[in-house]
This record gives C-alpha cells, sequence and structure tokens, in this order.
C-alpha cells in the first residue's frame, strides 16, 4: 500500500470511527414519575426538567438521547449493570450512593423537608421521633435513609410512590411525608386545607448525575457540560419555564433553591 493511499485509510477509518461514536445513543434513566423533572407529556413522551437536561447533554456530546424509564430504586442496578450510561433522576448525591456509583459535580441544591398532616401536632424535624409518631417516606430515597437512620421511636411507613405516601397524610394515617423542599411546596398548594409546609430544610442536599465508577471520561464530559449549561443561563431558563411558582416563593422566603 503507497503512503498516500495509507493515509486516505487512516482519514477514512478516523471518520468511520468517529460517525460510529456520534451515533452511540446516551441512554439516560430516569423514573418518569416525579414532575415537573421527570415526567410525561399527554402523549405519553418523556417531559420535564431533566429531560431537557438530558437532551442538552445529549446535544453537547453529539448524541442521541434515549431515556429508560426505571423505577427509582432501580436506577443504580441498571446503571451498574450497564443497562444505562448514565442516571438523570432527582438523584441525591450521598457517601452510601457513592460507594457503588460515581457522580458528576452537583447540579442542584434542596434538601428534605416535610409535608405534615394539618391535624398532626408535628411542626418540624424534632417532633418526629416520638411514640405513636407515623412518618411516610418513598423506598429507596433519603427521606427514608434519613428516617431510618435517626427515628427509633416512630413508626414508617414506606411506600412506592409519591402519591401513595401523600395520599396518607391527606388520610390522616401519617403524620408527615419527608421528601424534598420542591414537592413539598407543590403538595401543599394542591392540598392546602389539609397539609401545612415545614420547607426549611433539615438536612440540605444536592442532586447530581449518577454515572459508573470508571468511566471517567464521560463524568469529564459532564461536568463540561454542567458548567458551560449553567455560564450560558440554562438552568436559569428551566427554572423559568418549570418553576417559576416555586422559585419566586423560595427566594422570598430565603429557603435554598435548586439552580
Amino acid at each position: 500500500m503507497t503512503p498516500t493511499r495509507i493515509v486516505v485509510w487512516l482519514l477514512v477509518a478516523a471518520m468511520l470511527a468517529t460517525a460510529s461514536f456520534a451515533a452511540e445513543p446516551l441512554r439516560v434513566g430516569m423514573e418518569l414519575s416525579y414532575p415537573p423533572f421527570e415526567t410525561t407529556d399527554p402523549q405519553g413522551r418523556p417531559a420535564g426538567v431533566s429531560v431537557k437536561l438530558a437532551e442538552a447533554l445529549g446535544a453537547h456530546l453529539g448524541r442521541q438521547v434515549v431515556i429508560e424509564n426505571i423505577a427509582f430504586d432501580g436506577l443504580i442496578p441498571a446503571l451498574k449493570a450497564g443497562n444505562v450510561d448514565c442516571v438523570i433522576s432527582s438523584m441525591t448525591a450521598t457517601p452510601e450512593r457513592a460507594r457503588s456509583i460515581a457522580f458528576s459535580e452537583p447540579y442542584v441544591k434542596t434538601g428534605l423537608a416535610l409535608l405534615i398532616a394539618e391535624a398532626s401536632p408535628v411542626s418540624s424535624a424534632a417532633d418526629l421521633d416520638i411514640p405513636g409518631r407515623v412518618v411516610a417516606v418513598k423506598q429507596g430515597t433519603t427521606g427514608q435513609q434519613w428516617a431510618v437512620a435517626s427515628l427509633t421511636k416512630a413508626q414508617l411507613l414506606v411506600l412506592d410512590t409519591e402519591a401513595a405516601a401523600v395520599l396518607e397524610v391527606l388520610q390522616g394515617r401519617a403524620d408527615a411525608f419527608i421528601y424534598d423542599s420542591m414537592s413539598v411546596f407543590k403538595n401543599h398548594r394542591r392540598h392546602p386545607r389539609q397539609t401545612r409546609a415545614a420547607l426549611a430544610p433539615f438536612r440540605e442536599e444536592s442532586w447530581a448525575v449518577g454515572l459508573r465508577q470508571g468511566n471517567d471520561e464521560l463524568r469529564r464530559q459532564v461536568n463540561d457540560f454542567l458548567e458551560s449549561f449553567r455560564a450560558d443561563g440554562g438552568f436559569e431558563k428551566l427554572g423559568d419555564e418549570f418553576l417559576a411558582e416555586q422559585k419566586r416563593y423560595f427566594r422570598e422566603h430565603a429557603i435554598p433553591f435548586y439552580f
């Protein structure tokens, strides 16, 4: 093979490799049951803040995005098994989770708050660990982890969905539901007569993109994307589009806001 043909072959091979990489989809795991972050539109298509974020990440990487709808407590197993490339699902970066997966830099600041039944004597997290108290949590969340570690006297109700936990509070079977402050705000606004909201986080947290350990290149790319997306005002735009009321209320009351 002549030198010219070798050069041509190498160029063609490089182009094919680049095209193959660009065509490789980015499989993003999330649970589509947490509006306005992870949900579906009237046609059943993935929608919400995290979907927009995933699509922007895919555009940054030059890769088509495929959303995999997976129950929240199945997201980490799916990631570790290689069924998804990353997780963007309002996932809190915790030391426990970081022992089995890697995380990007944080992109959201939040914390645990309480949705409280109107008739309950509870006013803060300090009132939870008392005999006779009933506390609802969602399976696999940091609210459940905190409750298991911190509440030894209260009864815990571990539910599969946010809606089921909220229903326990509405019907008076639970004194409070431990969840993130934005969701507590949303559910209190939906049921203002039946609930109260303790929105100031009693435990501050941050969300990040979940990645497989050892996938350092993708982690670097995700961190580069998050930095540029924030600098370009991407998070502010998402907040204005999906969370305008919450954003305004939280800032007025000095409650840490997401972005």
